[in-house]
């Protein structure tokens, strides 16, 4: 198949994506400023009975919204239902375009000093800092991506698992895959990114040091199209790294958090951590 040779295509927030409330207001979460810059104050919303004295595995979520806008309430409810079930639950801030004038870069810079900030706080916490993973949705799923794949641009602090929602996984072409594209996008470049997409595809990034990943996709995703989770899907796999791709019939993007696919998406990614053996089936 000839490469593709135009870039994929800018992420705007869905309607699901946009009806989250800005600065959220999550009820018995513990807030902690995970890093300051700028005069801004980044948080991270934690959610779990912490005990120093016996470690829980964590998992960190980042919100979607085209690195433009967002809230991370938007997995308030992922959050807390981990929580439930025995982890540190967290759900995260970071710069966007909207709110901080930011480039995409920025926000991936964000989320890998907030992946830093968690193990260095881990024991304090209650942490096992060799159970860290990250989650996102879109954009989020983009920069938890990045953590586990990037080198640079701040810490190299590696998550030890990826859970990622419909996200923006290659944002540049690839020799011998053919990507769909959508004309009804402008396409992704230096002036949105910050960078050349290459330097933040996860995708371009894969290596040995990426961790263990489940992807949820829809397949009629028309701002994230699938082939481009298929695309990460047989980079993983070329670098003998273990990936589960679970592609979704008849679903757009943001379909993980509608009422007919939360459930099923929640159990998926609650599935990867059991058999992970992190938590209990």
């Amino acid at each position: 198949m000839k490469t593709t040779t135009a870039l994929l295509l800018f992420l705007f927030a869905s309607p699901v994506l946009g009806q989250f409330s800005y600065p959220p207001i999550l009820k018995d979460a513990r807030v902690e400023t995970y890093r300051t810059i700028e005069s801004t104050d980044l948080k991270l919303w934690i959610f779990g009975e912490s005990d120093s004295s016996a470690l829980k595995p964590a998992i960190v979520f980042f919100f979607g919204g085209g690195w433009s806008a967002g809230s991370p309430a938007q997995f308030e409810n992922q959050a807390r239902h981990f929580a439930k079930r025995g982890m540190i639950a967290i759900t995260a801030d970071y710069r966007v375009k909207s709110r901080h004038g930011v480039k995409a870069v920025e926000c991936v810079k964000d989320a890998k000093a907030a992946v830093a900030w968690v193990r260095e706080n881990a024991q304090r916490l209650g942490i096992d800092p060799n159970m860290i993973a990250v989650s996102g949705g879109s954009a989020g799923g983009h920069i938890a991506a990045c953590t586990g794949t990037i080198s640079g641009l701040g810490s190299e602090e590696r998550p030890n698992a990826m859970i990622l929602f419909n996200p923006a996984l290659t944002l540049a072409p690839i020799a011998g895959k053919k990507l769909q594209e959508n004309k009804s996008r402008a396409e992704l470049g230096v002036e949105r990114l910050g960078v050349e997409p290459e330097a933040i595809s996860p995708a371009h990034h894969v290596g040995p040091h990426t961790p263990p990943t489940l992807i949820l996709h829809g397949k009629s995703d028309t701002t994230v199209p699938y082939a481009t989770a298929t695309a990460f899907e047989a980079e993983m796999k070329k670098a003998g790294r273990e990936c589960k791709l679970v592609g979704y019939e008849g679903a757009g993007h943001g379909f993980f958090n509608r009422k007919e696919h939360y459930a099923t998406t929640l159990a998926e990614a609650d599935n990867f951590l059991v058999e992970l053996g992190w938590i209990k089936k």
